[in-house]
């Protein structure tokens, strides 16, 4: 097998693996934890940057869950609907953090956007994290606190942010409103 043919099977299965995961309604943290492997393991095998061993693709598969045979067999097809109203956007946050991605979807997809919504106290985390991407978003209302690296800033109305993704970052809704924010992140992983 040349080395295309074993980097398009790799894409593949990356991006069978995000489908598969999206549809479970997992995030990738969700399915790491679950499994109990790293956020940027479930990132690079979804990017195409790492070829998982069959034991171990068996091992994240099972915490969607779905068997390796149903895993090789499904053939997804990308999603084509160019208009998306409000009440179709598909909710992949939880608690108090809304996120609403446009398209049921990201498979065959360059780019994720979202609709963020940070309910009062609402916070991605205390712990940084990162991911193979670049993301950028603008503030709509409200004002969150957005942590990249060393740096930190509160953004509100009409403010923007865009960074590398692998810089661990954090995001934190802060003062008496909640914020909402319209982002974009490339390659879509999260």
């Amino acid at each position: 097998m040349s080395n295309d043919a074993g980097q398009s099977l790799d894409l593949d299965i990356g991006r069978r693996l995000r489908l598969l995961r999206e549809r479970a309604g997992l995030s990738q943290r969700a399915l790491a934890k679950k499994v109990e492997v790293t956020n940027s393991t479930i990132s690079l095998i979804e990017s195409g940057k790492v070829n998982p061993s069959v034991g171990a693709l068996k091992r994240i598969l099972d915490g969607i869950p779905v068997g390796l045979s149903e895993f090789f067999a499904f053939e997804p097809e990308a999603e084509q609907t160019v208009f998306f109203a409000a009440e179709d956007l598909v909710e992949i946050g939880k608690g108090k953090l809304s996120f609403k991605q446009v398209g049921a979807t990201l498979y065959g997809k360059a780019m994720m956007i979202l609709l963020e919504t940070y309910d009062i106290g609402a916070d991605t985390g205390r712990k940084l994290y990162g991911h193979e991407a670049e993301e950028g978003g603008v503030v709509i209302s409200g004002r969150v606190e957005v942590t990249v690296g060393d740096q930190r800033k509160i953004l509100g109305p009409g403010d923007a942010y865009y960074f590398d993704s692998r810089k661990p970052h954090r995001f934190k809704q802060v003062g008496p409103e909640k914020c909402v924010v319209v982002s974009a992140c490339t390659p879509p992983t999260f």
